[in-house]
């Protein structure tokens, strides 16, 4: 990791084990009724004067109707649902305790994601956050793709919610691989989380190898820049670093699609920073918020902000010549071309927002 080329931009830093699906225990028609005794001497019943004669076939029939009519919602079928749910996640266990489950070369585990990870963070996103999601079909369905956040709160919590938002909202159930700073990945806990969820050292290296395997993967160029500046700048971005991001986009030729964050700003209003302390701890800031540290534990839960998440239109890059990459006016001009979309979208989004909180 140490050796790791940082992309400049931060200047400061699958096989699913799904539960076999249960064999139907419903059942057929066929089995629904073993003979029963024909009564004696049908044929010399007279009819009553008026009335039709009511044939054998259309009672067999009528019964066959009943048996064969479906179940509603009775407790059967929703004891089917339950025991299917129970096998599912006895099955889960077991992979998890016999360690018959994949990850990637990165560490990332896509079904403890989709089936623990995303059910723990996804109240937070849609209870706590109330998050509202655009402009999601600009997202490709498929192939490599780069998306580029503003980067604000303190605490970076704006990337697992844009993580959430494209699990949840893309139709063709896309996962996010977010590019994180180098001390994400020295925190312990913290770093087995990242790399479960899918997150990697934000370097040219691990950037360019998964855009090369079609991953969707999020950057924000912000850095601590962006999540550690002061509440009197909110939603003014910091500044993009050299453009590392669009020299990787350029070379492996993948779109570049902007993306705004409303909401994150203030929840954790930052009106301080201990320095010193800061410097002790190994951290780039530490934060004092109206709060935090005062409130103790307390202090510590965030504002619960309404959120606006919004995917700008792509910006392609496939019909550049390979040497694009290395020209760094071509790369200035996307750079600067790329956060003036997002800063636009963030005022956009804050016009027409009528609370920090509704």
């Amino acid at each position: 990791m140490a050796d790791a080329k940082v992309i400049p931009f931060d200047d400061d830093h699958r096989s699913r084990g799904g539960a076999a699906q249960r064999p139907s225990r419903r059942r057929s028609a066929g089995s629904r009724r073993q003979g029963g005794a024909q009564p004696a001497a049908v044929g010399e019943v007279q009819p009553l004067p008026g009335v039709a004669s009511v044939q054998d076939d259309d009672r067999v029939t009528g019964v066959d109707e009943q048996l064969q009519e479906p179940a509603g919602d009775g407790s059967g079928v929703g004891s089917g649902g339950l025991e299917q749910r129970i096998a599912s996640g006895l099955a889960f266990l077991r992979r998890r305790l016999t360690g018959d489950y994949d990850v990637d070369d990165f560490g990332y585990d896509e079904e403890l994601t989709d089936q623990v990870l995303m059910s723990l963070l996804r109240p937070v996103y849609e209870k706590y956050f109330r998050v509202e999601v655009k402009g999601i079909g600009n997202i490709p369905p498929e192939g490599g793709a780069l998306i580029v956040a503003n980067h604000s709160g303190t605490v970076p919590v704006d990337g697992l919610m844009m993580q959430v938002a494209v699990h949840d909202h893309h139709p063709a159930g896309r996962h996010l691989r977010l590019l994180a700073a180098d001390l994400v990945f020295v925190l312990p806990v913290v770093n087995e989380l990242a790399r479960k969820l899918g997150h990697t050292l934000a370097c040219t290296e691990d950037a360019e190898r998964l855009l090369g395997q079609g991953e969707l993967v999020g950057v924000m160029p912000e850095g601590f820049k962006g999540i550690g500046k002061p509440f009197g700048e909110r939603y003014k971005l910091q500044r993009f670093g050299r453009g590392g991001f669009v020299s990787t986009a350029l070379r492996q030729g993948v779109p570049i699609i902007p993306c705004s964050i409303v909401g994150a700003e203030e929840i954790y209003p930052m009106i301080g920073n201990a320095k010193t302390l800061a410097r002790v701890l190994g951290f780039p800031y530490f934060p004092l918020t109206p709060t935090f540290p005062w409130l103790g534990p307390l202090g510590a839960i965030p504002l619960p902000t309404k959120w606006t998440i919004q995917f700008g239109e792509p910006i392609p890059t496939d019909g550049y010549p390979p040497e694009a990459a290395d020209d760094p006016m071509l790369m200035f001009n996307l750079t600067d071309q790329v956060r003036e979309q997002i800063q636009h979208t963030l005022y956009k989004l804050l016009v027409q927002r009528r609370s920090v909180f509704f």
